[in-house]
């Protein structure tokens, strides 16, 4: 991949979202609850480059990042969502675990674990049977490579060649449950070879080799060569969403992973130092506040409008 000041620009953006997103829940300006994806900043962003403008998303509920990461993205619009307002990508009604941006063929996060992947078969048909050079990625997490759902996708993919890109988000842990508990597999990826396909496991803390990676899944499947599971190893910082207490794992294995920041690791390739790296924090910082400062002034769905986009 080309280096690049504006992937590590958009890892940071990433991260200081949410950080504030954790921010404002605390404050209580914020309602239900939110799924936080700080230390996976790379898995996103390397995806999020490697693809095309015309290609597919569909996202995970721990999906801010992605979203970020994708074409058109507006970081205001984003904030107008988590806040709940009208002026959000879903006018308010997605929030945290539902923002969709179809007009960039972000076709959206999804609440239910692993339920973007046997839409992702549909989006792969669609776009065979509409012969364009189109990919489709569907991001879920570990825990998702255990449902239904995922096998029944990825044998119809096999089966019918389709250009999807099946991205696990290993980042170890399913809410509580350690994958190394749940799988007696070392790699996710080895689940490909029982459907005929190609599958990688990737570094997901190394922004160049995610894109690498992505970029070469989406070549393949771009020659008709069917779809590719690839499976990134990362972390989350922070609990499966706010009200996990966090007993399944140590305080050092933590720290262990945070050794691992995929923010610091990029920025030295770039040959970052301290101060130049803290003015593009404050820069990015700059540019959340605004959005916040947009979201709080833009209004709150009217009530008698809440059915509009529930029914056909």
């Amino acid at each position: 991949m080309i280096h690049s000041d504006a992937h590590l620009r958009r890892m940071m953006l990433i991260r200081a979202f949410e950080e504030k997103a954790e921010e404002l829940y605390a404050l209580g300006r914020v309602h239900g609850t939110m799924h936080l994806s700080i230390g996976q900043e790379a898995t996103a962003v390397g995806m999020g480059t490697a693809m095309r403008e015309g290609d597919y998303l569909l996202n995970t509920h721990r999906g801010h990042g992605h979203c970020l990461a994708w074409f058109g993205s507006d970081v205001r619009l984003m904030m107008a969502e988590f806040m709940g307002r009208e002026t959000g990508y879903c006018r308010g009604r997605g929030g945290s675990m539902h923002i969709a941006n179809v007009d960039a063929n972000n076709l959206g996060a999804n609440g239910i674990v692993g339920g973007g992947l046997p839409m992702a078969a549909g989006v792969g048909l669609s776009i065979k049977m509409r012969k364009t050079d189109q990919v489709g990625v569907v991001v879920f997490g570990d825990g998702a490579n255990n449902e239904g759902a995922f096998h029944e996708s990825v044998n119809l993919a096999s089966i019918w060649k389709l250009p999807v890109i099946y991205l696990c988000e290993n980042n170890q842990y399913a809410m509580s449950m350690a994958i190394r508990k749940s799988s007696n597999i070392a790699d996710i990826s080895q689940r490909a070879s029982a459907y005929g396909i190609r599958g990688v496991t990737v570094d997901g803390n190394d922004l160049a080799a995610v894109h690498d990676v992505m970029a070469e899944a989406a070549a393949q499947c771009r020659a008709g060569e069917g779809p590719v599971l690839v499976e990134a190893k990362t972390y989350r910082w922070r609990g499966h969403s706010k009200s996990d207490r966090q007993l399944y794992r140590t305080r050092e294995e933590v720290l262990d992973w945070q050794k691992r920041d995929p923010i610091p690791r990029y920025s030295k390739v770039l040959g970052y130092d301290e101060a130049r790296l803290e003015a593009l924090r404050k820069d990015v910082q700059a540019e959340i506040e605004a959005a916040v400062s947009f979201a709080e002034s833009s209004p709150e769905p009217e009530v008698s409008a809440i059915l509009e986009g529930v029914y056909a």
